[in-house]
């Protein structure tokens, strides 16, 4: 059943209109049209090549529910069609995607959904090979307003860190002579909470090597990887900031770290270069100002680029997630940082040629978790096409992570004050 514009704002209760910047004379082109699905939210991309003005409303009655989205000045194309039919539903709140003329200047979107629904509506000006976007983070309506609750699920929530300066030991206390002692209890064990996080995702496609291999795909592989391996442990406990192909911003991830009271943060990237001859594994850690190096510093830029290319929701993020990435590094961190950094390389070492010998340092966003010791791996150049077609490999991926684990273990062996 088809309802006019005057029916649906009246069944909706009114519209938000948003405009982005003024249309020009000649008609929009869509680009492309793109659907990340993940358990947490969906996220459904509309590019285009100019700027366009556009309006959105739920419709909830009747069934079933659908979210409306009015575009001005866009070109209805068969091409456009085909781009729409070709998204899979296959997620947990849209059903299907479908899309038709409205008036003679408005094509109408409409969205058939699952379940209600809180959609995030944002544009995004062109950013590397990226043109204009209209993003749409559909959450579902009885979600809590944190956006990373879900990926806590279930998660236990472990002791307190133990501090970076432990506090002097209180004086023995003596027992009467005709007293028998109490046998003394033994502390429980703490669970390290490592928090594993797979680089890019969804939008963002991390750095591409020449046989068309995404680097989120090879981090969420070799991530999964150690997730299993990390779960075998007695004593250890492993939380991913994604477990599929969709965007997480920065500062999620680390939010993510903070409240599961992670003890280590592992961040898993592979590297790319100008140049395809680069080669080689190297670890990196947070500087506490500047850089180790120019590549370094480089890299780190490139890194903190990944909210502009995947497309993070400034205008939406909460005042406390956007202060996450204040610097609040301590020394120690720093310090044990390098020490697990220099654990892991030596192992990368005995699976892969070291691309640097020591662990670097510069200004990564998402190691800024605070009072969490954090290393950022990258796993090898996925710009050389020998490495890139090693990255591919189950068996690579699985030696990284175990070399990740082990050097994980003695780290720990050698040093427990995150304890």
């Amino acid at each position: 059943m088809e309802f006019s514009r005057r029916q649906l704002i009246a069944t909706t209760g009114g519209a938000l209109t948003l405009s982005v910047l003024p249309c020009s004379a000649q008609a929009a082109q869509m680009v492309d049209v793109r659907m990340w699905p993940a358990k947490e939210y969906t996220r459904v991309t509309l590019e285009h090549d100019q700027p366009i003005k556009f309006r959105y409303f739920v419709v909830r009655s009747p069934k079933p529910i659908r979210l409306v989205v009015d575009i001005e000045n866009l070109q209805l194309t068969s091409r456009l069609q085909k781009m729409i039919s070709a998204v899979s539903p296959k997620d947990p709140f849209v059903k299907a995607i479908r899309i038709g003329q409205f008036s003679p200047k408005v094509v109408r979107l409409v969205m058939d959904l699952k379940t209600d629904v809180r959609p995030e509506v944002f544009a995004l000006k062109p950013v590397a090979t990226y043109k204009h976007r209209l993003i749409f983070d559909i959450y579902p309506a009885n979600a809590e307003v944190d956006p990373i609750a879900g990926v806590l699920a279930g998660l236990d929530t472990p002791e307190e860190k133990k501090p970076a300066v432990a506090p002097a030991p209180k004086a023995p206390i003596k027992q009467e002579s005709n007293k028998v002692a109490s046998r003394p209890t033994q502390p429980k064990k703490k669970e390290i909470v490592i928090v594993i996080d797979a680089g890019h995702g969804g939008e963002d496609p991390g750095a591409v090597g020449k046989r068309r291999t995404y680097e989120k795909h090879i981090t969420l592989a070799i991530a999964k990887r150690l997730e299993r391996l990390i779960k075998q442990e007695k004593g250890m406990k492993a939380v991913m900031t994604r477990s599929s192909d969709h965007f997480v911003s920065l500062s999620q991830r680390v939010m993510i770290a903070q409240k599961a009271k992670a003890h280590l943060f592992v961040s898993i990237h592979a590297d790319a270069w100008t140049k395809p001859s680069a080669k080689g594994a190297s670890v990196y850690a947070l500087a506490e100002r500047g850089a180790t190096s120019s590549a370094a510093m480089w890299l780190a830029k490139n890194q903190n680029e990944a909210d502009l290319i995947g497309g993070a929701n400034f205008n939406e993020f909460n005042k406390k997630i956007q202060n996450v990435l204040v610097d609040m590094t301590t020394q120690w961190k720093i310090d044990y940082s390098l020490e697990l950094g220099h654990c892991i390389l030596q192992r990368l070492g005995k699976i892969n040629t070291l691309h640097r010998n020591n662990v670097e340092q510069a200004g990564f966003l998402v190691l800024k978790a605070p009072g969490i010791p954090s290393v950022l791996v990258e796993t090898a150049f996925i710009s050389n096409p020998h490495e890139e077609k090693k990255l591919k490999t189950s068996d690579y991926q699985q030696k990284v992570a175990t070399a990740i684990l082990h050097g994980i273990k003695a780290q720990v062996a050698s040093n427990n004050s995150i304890l």
